[in-house]
């Protein structure tokens, strides 16, 4: 499994690209950053106090940390710039600028502006705040991608079953966003997710739409919106490989999706699980975790027009490193698709 996320941080090296890290003097951020510097993974925006950040790096030892970009939200000479842009997103919304002006020294929303200001390409926090904390900037700044109303969590899940997915490579959607999707939205997360795999494991989708029944085998209102949502994604994206509704293992075992889903070219080799609600979701990729001891890597937040990331407060050093690396991947990718 550390196949693939060698995989990752080559191709972030390839390619490298502009990283905020708006929890300046967070330890295990900071020493991520340190080795994704020593590494060449990606070029790093640090936002703090830089006398601060300079002790912090001398008191662990990180002796790379001056190689990244390091801004004081206080005292910089683009301040009054972002001011002015968030002012202008916000102007809508009943914002004055000297709103703007107390906002733009918090390092949440200075990195979101820093990104929509074409000065970076992606942004990696939560190790301090909470999800809620992370998205809020990012929703008002840098807003959805086009044609999405949602943003959703994609779960990379590393597995010791080779004969799943591709090589016991999974990605699940939703696991950490939207509790209760409607089909427009539960379509949405499908097709993210379905572009997650893409850009971050490389992978050629073969979307599954989980539900506890197989094509009818089952009637009730929340197999109905799994149907709905199938027609939906393939209508937004014709070009992804996905079908539904089917049970798990009538996703992911040959000899029982070709018994309960005869026909289907997804059913039995699916590498991508689009769960119908956040509760499946996270209870789902938890149990796979725990029981099956696999290897969790996220959630890769999607949905947002330029890639912020969400950590969680418990995160280690290794988390935050590989998180940095799959920020670059889809940073890249939403390049990619922006032309």
């Amino acid at each position: 499994m550390q196949r693939l996320i060698n995989e990752i941080v080559e191709r972030a090296k390839a390619n490298r690209q502009r990283i905020v890290l708006p929890e300046g003097t967070e330890e295990r951020t900071l020493k991520a950053a340190n080795q994704i510097l020593t590494d060449g993974v990606a070029d790093l925006i640090i936002l703090g106090k830089p006398a601060e950040i300079e002790a912090c790096a001398k008191e662990w030892g990180l002796g790379n940390i001056n190689k990244a970009t390091i801004i004081d939200p206080e005292d910089h000479p683009k301040k009054e710039e972002y001011a002015q842009l968030l002012c202008e997103l916000r102007k809508k919304k009943g914002m004055t600028i000297e709103e703007a002006r107390k906002l733009v020294v918090d390092p949440l929303y200075l990195g979101c502006l820093i990104i929509k200001n074409g000065d970076a390409d992606g942004q990696l926090a939560g190790a301090r705040n909470t999800t809620g904390n992370v998205l809020r900037p990012a929703l008002q700044i840098i807003k959805t991608s086009p044609g999405i109303t949602c943003v959703s969590g994609a779960m990379l899940l590393l597995t010791h079953a080779p004969e799943y997915g591709k090589n016991g490579i999974l990605v699940m959607g939703d696991v950490a966003v939207t509790p209760v999707p409607d089909a427009e939205q539960l379509a949405q997360i499908a097709v993210c997710t379905a572009r997650t795999a893409q850009a971050v494991a490389g992978l050629d989708p073969k979307v599954a739409m989980l539900s506890f029944s197989t094509k009818g085998s089952a009637k009730h209102e929340v197999v109905d919106k799994v149907v709905e949502a199938l027609k939906i994604a393939k209508e937004m994206a014709p070009d992804i490989a996905i079908d539904g509704e089917l049970q798990a293992d009538a996703a992911l075992v040959p000899e029982v999706g070709a018994s309960k889903a005869p026909g289907s070219s997804i059913a039995g080799h699916a590498n991508v699980l689009v769960v119908p609600s956040l509760e499946v979701g996270n209870i789902s990729y938890k149990l796979v975790q725990r029981l099956g001891h696999a290897d969790a890597v996220g959630p890769i937040l999607q949905g947002i027009a330029r890639p912020v990331n969400d950590l969680s407060r418990g995160c280690s050093i290794e988390d935050v490193y590989r998180m940095i690396a799959i920020t670059a991947n889809q940073a890249i990718a939403a390049k990619k698709n922006a032309e």
